[in-house]
């Protein structure tokens, strides 16, 4: 006798107009359950969750927290997301759980506001600098919260970022914020962290805190002061007093602003004088930049920590043998459907670490709209292990892995790479072909993204 099993999970849907855009937005959705979060992709749709309710919500920080909160149960506040600091079970009898909650909310208004202006970055940094001093984290929490992850985007996604030696509690923050998202990036190759580009060197190693410490008084930073003018008899200004936290004297603190306004200004001009992209120069990028190849899975497990992730050994017909790459394919695959299989691996991708796992390429595979069908996109029969997909008219050399990464361009390729209504893939209508013959989703999945 078959028995009736119903979800009690809790659903919502969240109807969003592009994941890639938005990091942190696609980063939340692709890390919630698909048991609990449906997502639905569509061009120019505005951000909305639709709650089982039928209350809709349309703002976008109030969405963010409600996915990591009690509508799913508090499953992102868990182990081992704690995206709002283990806080959301307790608020209600907590004084300090509650207090992190709003201080939460707080936080990622300042993060809407630098988006909104990323001018205020300025003096956000120094009085940042100043907070962290004695935290680890915006607000009491052992990782990174939604509000960490959500200012740590706002500021490195905001031009002319200009991180002085002195911030070193920012930049001790900012690479936590950073080495958590790319662990949550792995369950969606597609979004893109923003790296931390600064050439200031830290003054001293930063000091790490747990939120629970009390009166915490600490010594301030060393900071390099300007040498003093040869032959002036004055000897060079010292660091500020230990009860200013920067360590800057209001004089210096406005020759830093002074620096920073003269380093933006040139960075401005010299983006003026450069010349705009010329429409030929656009057309220039084309599929074959892309190093796709078949290959052949060999050796497979389940990663240790990452319950969506497969642990894969491919082989592309390198000298060096297989290589490593993890795939987000444990929705939709077993083990045994992996073994042996003969795919198509997208080759010069920079290698990066996906929860640890050191990950060199992407099997890649068709899927629909909204992400709950995936299908592997495979060579017909007699298609030789390393040999290059090729689309007509496409022939160029592909680019190096450093290239393809800085200049975002499998981002750029990959909304004209489909599978047609007869389940080809595509390039802008032209079919993917090996040796053998064209490539096509595994089941003829037709008019389907593939990435």
């Amino acid at each position: 006798m078959t028995k009736s099993v119903t979800s009690s999970a809790a659903v919502a849907t969240l109807t969003v107009g592009d994941m890639t855009k938005d990091v942190l937005v696609g980063v939340i959705a692709s890390i919630a359950s698909a048991l609990q979060l449906q997502v639905v992709q569509k061009k120019k749709a505005p951000l909305s969750l639709a709650l089982l309710s039928e209350e809709v919500l349309t703002e976008r920080n109030a969405i963010l927290r409600a996915i990591c909160g009690m509508v799913f149960h508090n499953a992102l506040d868990s182990v081992p997301f704690y995206l709002l600091g283990g806080h959301s079970a307790s608020a209600m009898s907590s004084p300090v759980s509650a207090l992190a909650l709003a201080g939460i909310s707080s936080w990622m208004s300042v993060a809407s506001k630098v988006r909104n202006d990323p001018s205020s970055e300025t003096d956000l940094l120094e009085h940042l600098n100043k907070y962290l001093n004695t935290r680890s984290f915006l607000v009491p929490s052992a990782s990174p919260t939604l509000a960490d992850l959500d200012l740590s985007l706002a500021l490195l996604q905001a031009p002319g970022l200009a991180l002085e030696s002195h911030h070193i509690h920012v930049r001790r923050w900012l690479e936590q914020c950073h080495a958590t998202l790319t662990e949550f990036t792995s369950v969606n190759e597609m979004i893109e962290i923003p790296d931390i580009e600064d050439e200031a060197a830290p003054s001293s190693a930063p000091v790490f805190f747990y939120g629970s410490e009390e009166n915490v008084s600490l010594p301030s930073p060393p900071v390099a002061s300007a040498p003093s003018k040869k032959g002036d008899g004055h000897p060079p200004k010292q660091a500020a007093a230990s009860n200013n936290p920067s360590g800057l004297s209001e004089e210096e603190k406005k020759a830093a602003a002074d620096k920073r306004a003269k380093k933006a200004a040139e960075k401005a001009a010299k983006k003026k004088k450069e010349p705009a992209p010329s429409a030929s120069a656009a057309k220039d990028l084309d599929v074959s930049a892309l190093d796709i190849r078949v290959g052949k899975i060999g050796k497979v497990w389940h990663h240790e920590e990452a319950e969506k992730l497969f642990c894969e050994e491919v082989d592309v017909g390198e000298e060096a043998g297989p290589r490593k790459i993890a795939s987000g394919l444990r929705p939709f695959y077993k083990t045994e459907d992996l073994e042996g299989r003969i795919v198509l691996v997208l080759c010069n991708l920079k290698a990066r670490n996906l929860v640890g796992f050191p990950s060199h390429g992407m099997v890649m595979c068709a899927s629909n709209d909204d992400h709950t069908k995936v299908e592997f996109v495979v060579p017909p029969e007699g298609a030789k292990i390393g040999e290059r997909i090729m689309f007509h008219g496409f022939e160029g050399e592909p680019e190096a892995e450093n290239k393809v990464a800085k200049k975002k361009m499998f981002e750029k390729l990959a909304p004209d790479l489909q599978t047609d209504g007869e389940g080809v893939v595509v390039w802008k209508g032209t079919k993917a072909m090996t040796s053998a013959g064209p490539v096509k989703a595994l089941s003829s999945m037709p008019n389907a993204h593939v990435s």
